[in-house]
């Protein structure tokens, strides 16, 4: 199963589906930010990080333009990554609270975080048919993480790509989920018997972060309630009981 989350990797990283993407982030990673103007930006498509075994899916936005686009990994080198690592290591997910970028050694626990589409998109709003170009590599990511329990979306655009995800894999909800923080829905695939839960969350953006919309004790709540699905479940086989 590493293996095969290895080789998506360098799949997505190599990806070219939007050359107008790719040209994007590249001229971002010329003209750089003046606080990084000595960092080399990654400037590529930026694949899942953390653990292959992962019960856990974290499914968010975008790289940002100086943010994972500068580090290469996800939610790293920029404001919302600083509250998402945060709230991970304080809920045992992650093994240090700071995530400085691909090679500093933090490693993740029964999470892995993702996103809806892998470049930067201009104004962090990618369109329609570039979020469709991505989608598959979030389709293999759900086929490849065999202890799924528990998919997390952050924000409107993360929760969505979630829920189309599960349903191109056969999944079917009771009623169309719609965006909300804290909204909870059962995913269940009755061709296999197998369930995995939903839940979104604001994303921690620093518009939501700095406006008070999204705190820390609400961002702690919503993996508090994740550990209770989790212990709802096991694994993809039984599903919810």
């Amino acid at each position: 199963m590493k293996a095969s989350l290895a080789a998506l990797e360098r799949r997505v990283v190599a990806c070219a589906r939007c050359p107008e993407l790719r040209a994007y982030c590249s001229e971002i990673g010329r003209i750089k930010k003046r606080e990084y103007r000595e960092q080399r930006y990654w400037a590529q498509p930026v694949p899942a990080f953390g653990d292959p075994r992962a019960r856990l899916l974290i499914v968010g936005l975008a790289p940002g333009a100086h943010g994972s686009n500068r580090t290469g990994r996800p939610f790293t080198g920029d404001a919302s990554g600083i509250w998402l690592y945060r709230t991970l290591h304080r809920a045992g997910y992650s093994d240090r609270a700071e995530s400085r970028g691909r090679d500093d050694g933090l490693r993740l626990r029964d999470a892995l975080i993702t996103a809806a589409i892998r470049c930067a998109p201009p104004g962090n709003k990618p369109t329609p048919e570039q979020l469709r170009r991505c989608s598959g590599y979030l389709d293999l990511e759900l086929s490849l993480l065999p202890e799924l329990c528990v998919v997390l979306g952050l924000g409107a655009i993360g929760t969505r790509a979630a829920v189309d995800a599960l349903r191109r894999a056969g999944y079917r909800f009771e009623r169309p989920p719609k965006f909300a923080h804290g909204m909870e829905a059962v995913a269940r695939d009755p061709a296999a018997r197998t369930a995995i839960a939903l839940i979104a969350s604001y994303h921690p953006s620093r518009q939501n972060t700095n406006t008070g919309v999204l705190t820390e004790t609400i961002f702690d709540a919503i993996f508090a309630r994740i550990k209770v699905l989790m212990d709802r479940q096991v694994g993809r086989g039984p599903g919810l009981r």
